[in-house]
């Protein structure tokens, strides 16, 4: 079965461009394309697409309002951010509230194939060697919540595991570092993304920041 997949973008150049470059990918088919968030949802609600492409910087509701609020809707699709920004503050927000990962626009389209099809499995798509400079960002943001209450439900051996995935390992290299297996790790993360209400590692990933779980390098 075919991923569906919504394309929202306030630019009708890049939005059509996309369109038609999905178009062209074997089991992708784009159902919607809006061009800003207050399209967005209705949209969401009558096409049930698997992921949405979101853009960020958009008129009326921007792409972070739009996220917001697609991912609280019955069954929610997956958010993909798609960006010609960086370190931005609205990426890290976008990625905070529950987007699955976030791609920049300067990608190869097989790359761009492979986010979609990543985040519709359930995984995250993130922008080799730019989630480093967003956790930077994290750690130097005033204003960043306080975490204390919700790791206080953790063991020390999740927080030991929710700091490594801070790192950006994966769970075989935290199974190396802890002494665990594989399996015990990703049962660890499950239940630290259950216990903290989060919906994914990149998630997790902030929170260690910002929580200052994480040493600095």
């Amino acid at each position: 079965m075919a991923i569906r997949v919504m394309v929202v973008d306030d630019q009708s150049l890049i939005r059509s461009g996309l369109v038609t470059l999905l178009g062209s990918a074997p089991g992708i088919e784009v159902v919607a394309e809006a061009a800003d968030g207050a399209e967005a949802v209705p949209l969401a609600r009558t096409h049930r697409p698997d992921v949405v492409l979101m853009d960020l910087v958009m008129p009326r509701v921007d792409g972070l309002e739009a996220t917001l609020r697609l991912l609280r809707l019955p069954d929610p699709p997956r958010v993909l951010v798609l960006t010609g920004y960086t370190a931005d503050d609205l990426v890290l927000d976008a990625l905070r509230a529950g987007a699955a990962g976030f791609l920049l626009k300067d990608l190869r389209p097989e790359e761009l194939f492979a986010g979609i099809r990543t985040v519709a499995a359930g995984g995250s798509a993130l922008a080799p060697g730019v989630m480093r400079a967003l956790l930077e960002r994290a750690d130097t943001r005033t204003g960043t919540p306080d975490h204390t209450e919700q790791l206080s439900t953790l063991s020390p051996g999740e927080r030991d595991v929710l700091a490594l995935v801070g790192e950006g390992r994966t769970n075989q290299q935290i199974a190396q570092a802890l002494h665990l297996s594989p399996a015990s790790v990703k049962t660890y993360v499950s239940r630290i993304l259950t216990q903290l209400d989060l919906s994914n590692r990149t998630q997790a990933a902030i929170l260690a920041h910002e929580a200052g779980l994480v040493r600095a390098a």
